[in-house]
């Protein structure tokens, strides 16, 4: 009989093994599937344009926040996808990647001045989040004329997903301007009126535990609103609509679910003006492009037992899978079990713990997971890790942050890589910790 058929993931793990991207040096290491990437990015360019009117300027801006390394935001700008930034930081990174500032999207929710002006200056399209936001960009729009695209963002206010800190539209979000409070729909239509250059309106419900209906709900309204300012200005002022992003992910299988197809379809039933052409639009997808594409392989340090239940104690924990170490519920993972040489493991699965380096009892990425036994020397892979969990890095303990590599496994069954990111060294991450300052506090009398 054969066994099952080796997947990418599968050579992956096992060359990341063999050519010491990952082992006892590297304990752990994240993997990106290049291919899988495109794949995606070229599903969502596809699912749109399926539905909109031919000629109509369409981004596609990725959530840097959900990936933020540069090579990923140049091989995505490779494939027509602009950035989303949402801080200094996340700019830098997109210019670094030579994202164009026409393509790319100013988001955050506590601009500064110097922001502001430097994304002005550039010709980046920022969206303001409150009066305050609004008015501050008056006086750097009347002190220096811009042609950068400047939108407001408003919340829809239509309610939450199951995940509540992933849910943008809640009655009281922090994020925009919530058109159902008192009086806050006129202030919308008076602000836009009252400025011939606010031409774009923006609105983000959410992400994971988002349902799609929800999701489409929140573009109505958004629609409905660039309606009824246009009817007033008796022009089309707003002529761009950002609808964000959210796509939810399923992490329970390899599936893809529910799909950009799916959910630009409802688009189109749900708001059937929003593909005739009348407004460009600008998407914000994020965690949906890059999670089903990314791998963390930890390797087992010990294997051992406490109350009679196995525990795999490996390097990969709550420095690279925060969230799922804090909140398990909302952001569970898939564990695979590798052996020693990167292999997929057999043996009868058995009910285990799969714990993470840090000094703290809650540092489980798994608890009771039926795998098969993990021993010391295996290694254990964290699936569906390619979004965010490269961008959250928890510095608990010390621990450095590790190298990500990008992958290609060609149908030979070769797989070639590429470095997206260095493994930190003990000497980078003692002089981000003020080694260059060590005399500096008992200087102090």
């Amino acid at each position: 009989m054969t066994g099952p058929v080796a997947t990418d993931r599968d050579r992956a793990v096992q060359a990341a093994v063999a050519q010491g991207l990952v082992g006892p040096a590297q304990p752990v290491a994240g993997l990106l599937d290049v291919a899988g990437i495109r794949r995606s990015a070229a599903e969502l360019r596809s699912a749109f344009e399926a539905f909109t009117a031919p000629g109509t300027p369409v981004l596609h801006a990725f959530a840097v926040k959900a990936a933020s390394l540069v090579p990923v935001l140049r091989l995505l700008a490779d494939e027509g996808l602009g950035c989303e930034v949402a801080s200094p930081g996340e700019l830098a990174l997109a210019r670094a990647a030579g994202v164009p500032a026409a393509r790319t999207v100013l988001d955050s929710p506590a601009k500064t001045p110097a922001e502001l002006r430097e994304a002005l200056a550039l010709g980046i399209a920022v969206n303001a989040d409150n009066p305050e936001e609004l008015a501050r960009i008056d006086g750097l729009v009347a002190s220096a004329p811009t042609g950068a695209p400047l939108g407001l963002r408003v919340n829809p206010q239509v309610g939450g997903g199951s995940i509540g800190a992933m849910s943008t539209a809640t009655e009281t979000s922090k994020f925009g301007v919530g058109l159902r409070d008192a009086g806050a729909r006129d202030w919308v239509v008076r602000a836009c009126l009252d400025r011939p250059w606010l031409t774009r309106l923006h609105a983000h419900v959410g992400s994971q535990g988002m349902p799609l209906p929800l999701m489409a709900e929140g573009v109505r309204s958004l629609f409905d609103l660039a309606e009824e300012i246009n009817a007033k200005a008796g022009r089309p002022q707003i002529d761009t609509l950002d609808i964000g992003g959210g796509l939810p992910v399923n992490f329970a299988s390899d599936v893809a679910a529910p799909t950009y197809r799916a959910y630009a379809e409802l688009l189109s039933t749900v708001v059937p003006g929003l593909f005739s052409g009348r407004y460009g639009l600008v998407t914000e997808f994020g965690r949906s492009l890059l999670a089903k594409h990314g791998t963390i392989v930890g390797r087992v340090e010990y294997a051992k037992s406490a109350g009679g239940r196995p525990i795999a104690v490996t390097h990969a924990g709550a420095q690279v899978a925060t969230r799922t170490v804090f909140v398990p519920d909302a952001w569970p993972i898939r564990v695979a079990a590798y052996d020693a040489r990167g292999l997929p493991k057999t043996g009868e699965p058995v009910a285990q713990d799969v714990a993470g380096p840090c000094c703290f009892a809650g540092d489980l990425v798994a608890e009771n997971r039926t795998l098969p036994p993990l021993e010391s020397g295996d290694h254990a892979a964290l699936l569906d890790t390619g979004a965010y969990y490269f961008s959250t890095h928890f510095a608990y303990n010390s621990l450095p942050r590790p190298g990500v590599y990008g992958y290609v496994a060609d149908p030979s069954g070769a797989v070639r890589f590429t470095t997206v990111r260095t493994p930190q060294t003990l000497q980078e991450l003692a002089a981000e910790s003020g080694a260059a300052h060590a005399d500096g506090m008992r200087a102090l009398r």
